[in-house]
């Protein structure tokens, strides 16, 4: 008799953080569940990402979650703002950047919990970082421990002696150590997609803080992006 897998919920963008966390949580044995949001973010090609990534995992199920909070705005990923391009490293490190979506992480983390409770997964995990991180704060150490300890209180799980536990394998590895990681474990990086506003046609601008990030992690690591981007 085959022995029973513990399952585990993995919050997936079709980036490079989220499909390295896809690859370690199958490395360690769990049935993967994927998912992803459609939140009026600027473009859905981040989601195609995600539909490959997941395909290619054989992910035992993917939902897509709708929501808009364009309603709410106050991102230059979820508004008409101008997307910053070509920023130094030192730039891209200083405070918040106007590419920070307002309490994103929270509310990914939000339906993870909730989802984890229907299937009966005491496990998320989420590619956050606090390293190459952008300056986002929800991406901190100090912010997933509140998290969990907000989740050990706020569900029946966890009431019954049976807490969900976050996992952030990535948060202490630089964008390098990422990418190594993922082609470790077999991950096809021509599957994922990072850029944070794209071309029509070109698959990355190649500028944006997160091409910038990505194409400065591959080169240190020593790994040929299979990105192309326009020169």
């Amino acid at each position: 008799m085959s022995e029973v897998k513990e399952k585990a919920i993995v919050l997936l963008s079709g980036g490079v953080d989220s499909t390295t966390c896809l690859a370690i949580a199958r490395d360690q044995g769990y049935t993967l569940y994927a998912l992803s949001f459609r939140y009026g973010q600027r473009h859905l090609r981040e989601l195609d990402g995600a539909k490959r990534v997941g395909g290619h995992f054989g992910v035992e199920r993917h939902i897509v979650v709708d929501f808009d909070m364009r309603t709410i705005g106050g991102s230059a990923l979820t508004g008409n703002g101008e997307v910053p391009k070509g920023r130094s490293d030192r730039e891209i490190g200083r405070g918040v950047p106007v590419t920070y979506v307002p309490a994103r992480n929270t509310i990914f983390l939000s339906f993870a919990l909730a989802w984890a409770e229907v299937i009966g997964a005491r496990d998320i995990f989420i590619g956050v970082n606090a390293l190459d991180y952008s300056g986002y704060p929800d991406c901190r150490p100090e912010y997933i421990r509140a998290f969990q300890n907000m989740a050990e209180l706020a569900t029946k799980s966890a009431g019954e002696g049976h807490p969900v536990r976050i996992h952030t394998p990535l948060i202490r590895l630089t964008k390098a150590e990422i990418i190594k990681k993922g082609a470790s474990l077999g991950v096809d990086f021509s599957l994922t997609h990072s850029c944070y506003d794209p071309p029509p046609d070109a698959p990355a601008c190649g500028r944006c803080d997160s091409c910038l990030l990505r194409r400065k992690g591959f080169a240190e690591a020593g790994l040929e992006d299979p990105i192309l981007y326009p020169e």
